[in-house]
């Protein structure tokens, strides 16, 4: 097409407009934290430290490095909004993708993002993205501007970047005080938040010793959910997708197996078992989805041990649909079957483990071992029973001969207690189709029997027959059985 035949006209965005947009992406604080954080794992940084200063409406969140640093030119540069293009070819290293992650995770966060960097043998630099200035002036400005009482923080390093996140009005309320002691905790409450989610994004960077971050001065310990110290968790064969993308799938211990109480604890995680099963995407050792079944399973109490890593290089993006964010992925068609196949045969093995979860003890205490409930198969269709033959119910039937009220009551209760409530859950999740309905091939003579004396009991109070009858449609299990209620007389 010959563009020089065709009139143009400018359609520039009007910046004052576009911020608020860039503002409204979707950031948490976290993953607006963690995207800061990209920026200098891929300008080399060795060190990286997180600071929260509370300062009521005043306060500061500041992230600091020991990387490459910039120029004043290349400060203005890496604060121009898609500075990078996407389709470009760029390193193995590079965690970014769009150009756009340091102006919107802070603009997301505050209303003016400082960025002040030293390049070795340069003289420092520093500009601010002001947004109240930005929406005065509807101009696309940086001011030469900066805290002062950060003006000396590069002075100990050759050369690193230090961003500054002030008028952190998505964080606090702007007219907060410093004395307002829940706003403090709850600023606290949420950069704690900030660090687990650090230490989980970044584990296999501070694994490697690649880089060290801190986070008000203490060094941040990695937070790995695949438990490599427990020797009792379960590895799956690696497998190879198309677009260079690996799989590994692992079966954490059940809660008895693990090394300790705490190690059980802190796999956990800061969401919580249920929360934590499913994919972990990768892209570049960076942890961009955690615990997610990218809506090809529900999350479910019988899963929660399963967690697969998933590594794809940063060539994928596209394919992944990476967004803005880094906080989402949806596998392409080539993957996704592949996936699921994948991970279902992980599932079925962390199925296992929590279903038989008393295994182990079952197994120490050898042939003597007595289940209070058994799990039974019938015709195809799985059920559970009460053991009769474990000594706690002949225990209940000799109380039953001196003191029959306290034996029912203890029955009653041992029963409520232990239910199988996760095996029975997870063999639903398992096989929905193959549960036994509730009195199915019961004994309808036993029915008939209760059912009878309660009959004549309601007519010995006074009731009609039919009205004794309706009262007994009212009652579990018999409003199930309208026929045999039908029959009493």
């Amino acid at each position: 097409m010959d563009y020089s035949k065709i009139e143009t006209t400018s359609a520039a965005p009007k910046a004052s407009s576009m911020v608020e947009t860039f503002r409204a992406i979707g950031y948490s604080l976290e993953t607006a934290v963690a995207d800061i954080i990209d920026n200098s794992i891929s300008a080399d940084a060795r060190n990286i430290w997180i600071n929260r200063i509370w300062r009521g409406g005043r306060s500061f969140i500041t992230i600091k490095d020991d990387g490459h640093g910039m120029t004043s030119q290349e400060v203005i540069q890496a604060m121009r909004p898609g500075s990078q293009n996407p389709r470009d070819e760029r390193s193995e290293k590079d965690l970014g993708r769009f150009g756009l992650g340091l102006k919107t995770a802070s603009f997301s966060q505050c209303r003016k993002v400082s960025v002040f960097s030293k390049r070795k043998d340069y003289a420092p630099a520093f500009w601010t993205w002001n947004l109240d200035f930005v929406a005065a002036t509807d101009n696309w400005d940086l001011l030469k501007w900066m805290p002062d009482e950060f003006s000396n923080e590069l002075d100990e390093i050759e050369s690193g970047t230090l961003v500054i996140w002030s008028d952190l009005d998505r964080v606090v309320r702007p007219n907060v005080s410093e004395s307002d002691v829940h706003a403090h905790e709850k600023f606290s409450r949420d950069l704690d938040h900030v660090k687990k989610h650090i230490a989980m994004t970044f584990h296999r960077f501070i694994e490697d010793k690649a880089i060290k971050l801190y986070w008000c001065g203490n060094e941040i310990e990695s937070w790995n959910p695949f438990c490599p110290n427990e020797s009792k968790r379960q590895l799956q064969t690696e497998d190879h997708l198309p677009g260079n993308v690996t799989v590994r799938g692992y079966v954490l211990p059940h809660k008895k197996n693990f090394s300790s109480e705490k190690a059980y604890n802190d796999a956990e995680g800061m969401n919580g078992w249920t929360a934590h099963q499913g994919f972990y995407i990768y892209r570049g050792k960076r942890l961009l989805l955690a615990g997610n079944w990218l809506g090809m399973f529900k999350q479910e109490e019988p899963y929660k041990l399963v967690r697969i890593q998933v590594d794809i290089p940063n060539t994928q993006d596209s394919e992944w649909k990476i967004d803005i964010k880094k906080s989402q992925a949806y596998p392409p068609a080539s993957c996704r079957e592949l996936l699921e196949s994948y991970a279902r045969t992980v599932r079925r093995q962390g199925m296992e483990v929590y279903k038989h979860r008393g295994r182990i003890l079952k197994q120490k205490a050898g042939a003597s071992f007595q289940p209070l409930w058994l799990d039974k198969k019938k015709d195809g269709k799985w059920y559970f029973v009460v053991n009769r033959e474990n000594e706690v119910i002949a225990r209940v039937k000799e109380m039953a001969k001196t003191n029959p009220d306290s034996a029912i009551e203890t029955l009653l209760r041992f029963v409520e207690e232990s239910v199988p409530t996760n095996a029975v859950y997870a063999n639903k999740v398992e096989n929905e189709a193959t549960q036994k309905d509730a009195f199915e091939g019961f004994d309808t003579d036993s029915l008939l029997l209760v059912a009878q004396s309660l009959y004549d009991s309601k007519i010995a109070s006074g009731l009609s027959p039919e009205e004794a009858r309706e009262s007994l449609k009212s009652i579990a299990p018999f409003n199930e059985y309208e026929d045999l209620i039908e029959s009493l007389s």
